[in-house]
């Protein structure tokens, strides 16, 4: 039955259109293994916010770390968000060091640390020094053996002496044999049931 002008201005034409595939050249490279591709990261972090247990002067036991079991006294928290704690060094050993409040417990004494002066110090005082990388020969290698340990510079020494001197002023005799005391489980305690 032909088609009649009519039907054919109302709807147009009806001859179907040619629809070509889009094909796609595939490279001939295909990895054996699944390649790992990068996540979108729309995170950026911020300076963790100080625990309300934790106030300047407050006695902190480490619980990992070189002096992990040591107990020692929060002076601030730095821009990082780290702590500043010592111990004091004259007391117990511990210096001047950066913690992160994750592996500390807070206890419940306090000292009075208003007179400890360390508002100039901030992280990048407490970063190492980057070495150059450089072809090294064998009479180097063979000195790197030798080498000392890390050198403490005068300035940290008498930074840390005066922070000793200000915490120890706050200090009796009981608080002193708490800090030198070491924080340690037995077998049988519980620590959730414990009041520190």
């Amino acid at each position: 039955m032909p088609k009649s002008d009519a039907t054919t201005r109302a709807f147009g034409s009806f001859k179907p259109k040619k629809q070509t595939a889009v094909v796609e050249k595939r490279s001939k490279y295909y990895p054996a293994d699944d390649e790992k591709t990068a996540l979108p990261r729309n995170f950026t972090p911020g300076v963790a916010k100080l625990r309300a247990s934790i106030t300047p002067g407050t006695v902190l036991i480490l619980l990992a770390g070189r002096f992990r079991g040591k107990r020692v006294v929060f002076l601030k928290q730095l821009p990082s968000g780290l702590l500043l704690v010592s111990g004091p060094f004259s007391v117990n050993g511990v210096p001047l060091r950066r913690v992160n409040q994750a592996y500390v417990i807070a206890t419940e004494l306090k000292l009075n640390v208003s007179g400890v002066k360390v508002d100039a110090l901030t992280d990048s005082d407490f970063t190492k020094a980057k070495k150059s990388k450089g072809k090294k020969s064998e009479a180097d290698f063979m000195a790197q053996g030798a080498a000392a340990g890390p050198v403490v510079t005068d300035e940290r020494k008498a930074l840390q002496a005066s922070v000793d001197k200000a915490i120890e002023a706050s200090l009796g005799e009981t608080e002193k044999a708490y800090l030198k005391s070491m924080f340690s489980l037995s077998k049988g305690d519980k620590p959730h049931e414990m009041k520190f």
